[in-house]
Protein backbone atom coordinates (compact mmCIF):
# COMPACT_ATOMS: atom_id res chain seq x y z
CA UNK A 1 0.00 0.00 0.00
CA UNK A 2 2.85 2.57 0.64
CA UNK A 3 4.41 2.11 -2.40
CA UNK A 4 1.09 2.18 -4.34
CA UNK A 5 0.90 5.98 -2.22
CA UNK A 6 4.45 6.83 -3.27
CA UNK A 7 3.97 6.28 -6.91
CA UNK A 8 0.97 7.98 -7.13
CA UNK A 9 2.74 10.94 -5.01
CA UNK A 10 5.81 11.04 -7.43
CA UNK A 11 3.55 10.89 -10.72
CA UNK A 12 1.19 13.82 -8.66
CA UNK A 13 4.57 15.99 -8.14
CA UNK A 14 5.77 15.34 -11.99
CA UNK A 15 3.32 17.29 -13.35
CA UNK A 16 3.73 20.24 -10.74
CA UNK A 17 4.71 22.64 -12.94
CA UNK A 18 3.73 21.65 -16.29
CA UNK A 19 2.51 24.46 -18.45
CA UNK A 20 3.75 27.72 -16.57
CA UNK A 21 4.80 30.03 -18.76
CA UNK A 22 8.67 30.92 -18.34
CA UNK A 23 9.59 34.52 -18.12
CA UNK A 24 12.82 35.07 -20.58
CA UNK A 25 13.54 38.40 -21.25
CA UNK A 26 13.41 39.83 -24.65
CA UNK A 27 16.32 41.53 -26.51
CA UNK A 28 15.33 45.57 -27.34
CA UNK A 29 16.20 46.14 -31.01
CA UNK A 30 19.07 48.69 -31.68
CA UNK A 31 18.95 51.94 -32.63
CA UNK A 32 19.47 51.49 -35.92
CA UNK A 33 17.31 48.24 -36.59
CA UNK A 34 14.35 48.91 -38.39
CA UNK A 35 10.96 47.75 -36.78
CA UNK A 36 8.21 45.34 -38.18
CA UNK A 37 5.96 47.89 -40.11
CA UNK A 38 2.37 47.55 -38.56
CA UNK A 39 0.31 47.60 -41.92
CA UNK A 40 2.27 44.83 -43.60
CA UNK A 41 0.28 42.52 -46.23
CA UNK A 42 -1.51 40.10 -44.09
CA UNK A 43 -0.22 36.04 -45.22
CA UNK A 44 -3.14 33.77 -45.51
CA UNK A 45 -3.48 30.90 -43.29
CA UNK A 46 -5.16 28.07 -43.06
CA UNK A 47 -6.97 25.98 -40.22
CA UNK A 48 -9.10 22.70 -40.64
CA UNK A 49 -12.57 22.64 -38.97
CA UNK A 50 -13.25 19.80 -36.44
CA UNK A 51 -16.39 18.69 -35.14
CA UNK A 52 -19.67 16.60 -35.11
CA UNK A 53 -22.37 17.62 -37.97
CA UNK A 54 -24.89 18.89 -35.28
CA UNK A 55 -22.62 21.02 -32.68
CA UNK A 56 -23.70 19.14 -29.44
CA UNK A 57 -21.65 20.52 -26.70
CA UNK A 58 -21.31 16.81 -25.08
CA UNK A 59 -19.79 15.71 -28.35
CA UNK A 60 -17.21 18.77 -28.27
CA UNK A 61 -15.89 18.12 -24.91
CA UNK A 62 -15.41 14.40 -26.37
CA UNK A 63 -13.71 15.04 -29.52
CA UNK A 64 -11.41 18.10 -27.58
CA UNK A 65 -10.57 14.90 -25.33
CA UNK A 66 -10.04 12.52 -28.08
CA UNK A 67 -7.57 15.54 -29.78
CA UNK A 68 -5.34 15.91 -26.91
CA UNK A 69 -5.48 12.32 -26.04
CA UNK A 70 -3.83 11.93 -30.20
CA UNK A 71 -1.43 15.11 -29.81
CA UNK A 72 -3.57 17.50 -32.09
CA UNK A 73 -3.16 20.95 -30.78
CA UNK A 74 -6.62 22.57 -31.40
CA UNK A 75 -8.40 26.03 -30.21
CA UNK A 76 -11.85 26.67 -30.07
CA UNK A 77 -13.91 29.49 -31.52
CA UNK A 78 -17.76 30.55 -31.33
CA UNK A 79 -19.02 31.51 -34.41
CA UNK A 80 -22.79 32.36 -34.77
CA UNK A 81 -23.31 31.17 -31.01
CA UNK A 82 -22.03 27.82 -31.51
CA UNK A 83 -18.53 26.56 -30.49
CA UNK A 84 -16.07 25.68 -33.65
CA UNK A 85 -12.84 23.36 -32.87
CA UNK A 86 -9.69 24.25 -35.52
CA UNK A 87 -6.87 22.92 -35.21
CA UNK A 88 -3.90 25.53 -36.67
CA UNK A 89 -3.24 27.74 -37.90
CA UNK A 90 -1.25 26.11 -40.94
CA UNK A 91 0.76 28.18 -42.95
CA UNK A 92 -0.10 26.42 -46.27
CA UNK A 93 -3.08 25.05 -47.54
CA UNK A 94 -1.23 21.73 -48.34
CA UNK A 95 -0.34 21.91 -44.42
CA UNK A 96 -3.89 21.94 -43.60
CA UNK A 97 -4.74 19.12 -45.85
CA UNK A 98 -1.92 16.83 -44.45
CA UNK A 99 -2.76 17.37 -41.32
CA UNK A 100 -6.73 17.16 -42.06
CA UNK A 101 -5.47 13.21 -44.01
CA UNK A 102 -3.88 12.34 -40.32
CA UNK A 103 -6.82 13.24 -38.98
CA UNK A 104 -9.28 11.39 -40.87
CA UNK A 105 -6.90 8.29 -40.96
CA UNK A 106 -6.72 8.11 -37.13
CA UNK A 107 -10.29 9.08 -36.64
CA UNK A 108 -11.05 5.92 -39.10
CA UNK A 109 -8.84 3.68 -37.06
CA UNK A 110 -10.58 4.94 -33.41
CA UNK A 111 -13.73 4.15 -35.58
CA UNK A 112 -14.98 7.96 -35.02
CA UNK A 113 -17.49 8.27 -37.83
CA UNK A 114 -19.39 10.88 -36.26
CA UNK A 115 -16.85 13.42 -37.19
CA UNK A 116 -16.60 15.78 -40.02
CA UNK A 117 -13.51 17.77 -41.10
CA UNK A 118 -12.93 20.50 -43.26
CA UNK A 119 -10.34 22.91 -44.18
CA UNK A 120 -11.32 26.70 -44.24
CA UNK A 121 -9.28 29.85 -44.29
CA UNK A 122 -7.79 31.37 -41.20
CA UNK A 123 -9.81 34.39 -39.86
CA UNK A 124 -8.05 36.45 -37.84
CA UNK A 125 -9.12 37.91 -34.57
CA UNK A 126 -10.69 41.30 -34.76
Amino acid sequence: MRKVVMAMMVLALAGCGEGKPVDTPKAKPAVGESQPQTGAIAVQEWDVRVGPPDHKLQAITDLTAWLLEHGFNFYIVKVDGKDEVLLGPFATKEEAEAKQALLTEKLARAKKNDTESQVIEHKAAQ
